[in-house]
Formats: structure tokens, sequence, C-alpha cells
């Protein structure tokens, strides 16, 4: 293969490889063995490519950084969404801000009670590419509870207070159009935007990890305590992330609650029933334990 192909964060496909580069990991970068470019154009808002790779089946990547692919995808869909379905006793109507893939609305759909899912994306190119090379994800979204509002998200919450029981942030990156969902005025219109009960819950993934960025975690989780009395952050295994360690950020108005502690434990027959290959409650409370150095930097702002 003779393509070449230069992304603004450094990030390559030169030959036969796709190279993820960020400048803040130094001397350290994400590879993965490329078959075929299926698709790659500029799209308003971001560069949007989809490869064929060798062994991790199709990939998604915007402005030059890994979002998922199908090999690994559930991992972080089933984090990201089933621990907060899990601390709410009956959700009904959940935002999800991003996550133009359809993995986060294909895992709250596996919850009878869930009578809407709300998918805010700004960028209809990315729904289109996803529905066509990412369909085992995108396929999610003919489902008739599934209402797509193509849009700004931060907008978007801004104008539907008191709406949703559980609102779930997929964003990329805090660069360009997703840079101001990672700011306190935004985590202040997400609490506006939960329903006044009292088991309401935020979660954001984290794409940053322990590992590499423990000053962005701890600002923005030092953001949303400043919103929030109950912050808690957990972690999982992605293999094409940065050092294979991804965060979820979690955000309740419940003073008491207890992240590390499911309301609804999954049986093994749920779990089946639910084609779950990740998440169980067992590793739902795990997730919470961080390791010495995180738990350290983050002591003072989550509450697990």
């Amino acid at each position: 293969m003779a393509t070449v192909l230069n992304f603004e964060n450094h990030s390559v496909i030169d030959g036969d490889w796709f190279r993820e580069v960020n400048l803040d990991w130094d001397g350290y970068s994400i590879c993965l063995q490329v078959e075929e470019v299926l698709f790659h154009e500029k799209s308003q808002y971001q560069d949007i490519l989809v490869f064929k790779s060798k062994s991790y089946g199709n990939v998604l990547v915007l402005n030059g950084i890994i979002q998922c692919t199908e090999r690994d995808e559930f991992t972080y869909q089933e984090m990201i969404t089933h621990i907060p379905m899990n601390l709410h006793p009956n959700p009904q109507r959940v935002l999800v801000v991003g996550g133009g893939d359809g993995g986060v609305v294909r895992e709250i759909l596996k919850y009878d009670s869930v009578k809407e899912v709300v998918l805010c994306e700004i960028d209809q190119m990315v729904i289109d590419v996803c529905r066509k090379h990412l369909p085992r994800m995108a396929g999610s979204l003919d489902d008739p509870r599934v209402n797509i509002q193509v849009g700004d998200g931060v907008e978007y919450v801004r104008n539907h207070p008191g709406a949703f029981d559980i609102v779930i942030t997929d964003a990329p990156d805090p660069e360009g159009a997703a840079e101001a969902l990672f700011q306190k005025n935004f985590y202040q219109d997400l609490k506006s935007a939960l329903k006044s009960r009292r088991h309401c819950q935020l979660s954001r993934c984290v794409c940053a990890t322990t590992f590499t960025h423990i000053p962005f975690i701890l600002d923005m989780a030092t953001q949303c305590k400043e919103v929030f009395p109950r912050v808690g952050y957990a972690t999982g295994n992605t293999p094409t992330y940065a050092t294979g360690i991804l965060g979820y950020l979690l955000a309740s108005s419940i003073p008491d609650i207890d992240f590390t502690k499911p309301i609804r434990r999954l049986s093994d027959e749920d779990l089946k029933r639910m084609d779950l290959k990740y998440y169980n409650s067992d590793i739902h409370t795990a997730s919470f334990v961080l390791p010495n150095y995180a738990r350290d930097a983050l002591k003072h702002v989550i509450d697990t």
C-alpha cells in the first residue's frame, strides 16, 4: 500500500500502518496495520477516517485520534453506559451527547425501562459514515425509541432543563467543537438537564488516562465537584486507547450515593440476555479501585 495520509495532530498513515501520535505522549504512539482505507473526508467539524485494519476490524478515527474499533469497542461502550444505568432504579429518558457511532445508544436500549434515547451529535457525517462502516454499533440508531438530534450538544443541553434521568457524554478529545464539553458551564447545564429526582446520574468518558493525564483528570473532576456534590472516577481496559486504560467520570446530585454499589445487580442470565462481554456487577465495583498514585492525586475531588 502506497497510501500516505497526514493529520494535524501528527498522526499518519504511511505505507501499511496507521500511527496515532499525541505530542503529550513523549516517545509513545499507537499503531494498527491497515488493509484498506474505506473513507476519508473532512466534514464541517473534523477530519473523519475509517479504515479496515488487519486484526481490529474497521476503525473510526477523528482528527487523527482512534475513537473505536470493531474488536474492542464493547469494552468502553458497556462501561460508560452500564455504570450509570445501574445506579438508577428506573431510567426512562436518557441523553447521549456525542456518540454518533451508536454504540452507547445500543447499550442503553438493552434496558426495558427506557422509553426514549436522545442522541445529540454535532456531525451528521459521523452518523452516516458509521451507519455504513460500523453497522454493529450504528444499527441501533434505527430503533423507534431513538431520537436523533444533529446539532450542538452544549446548546441542546442548555435548552432542555429537567428532561433526562441520565446524561452520558461520549465526546472526543477537548479540541475544536468538543472543547466546550469540558468546561464548568457545561457541567452546570448538565446538572440542570437532569430531572429533579433522587436518582439522576451523569456519566462521561475520559479519554485521558491515569498514567498520562492526571493533571487533566484532576482539573475536570475539580470542575465537576464545584457543581455536583458527588463525583466518582472509574477505569476500564480498552486496548486501542493510550496505555490501554480508559476513564469514566461519574457525577450525581445525590449527597450519599455510593458509586461502587449498583442498585441493580445483573445475574448471569441478564448478562447473556443483554449480550454483555465486559461489564458485570463485580467489574462495576472493582472499576472504582484506583492505583495508589492516582488515588492520592484525586483523593480531594473524588468520592470513591
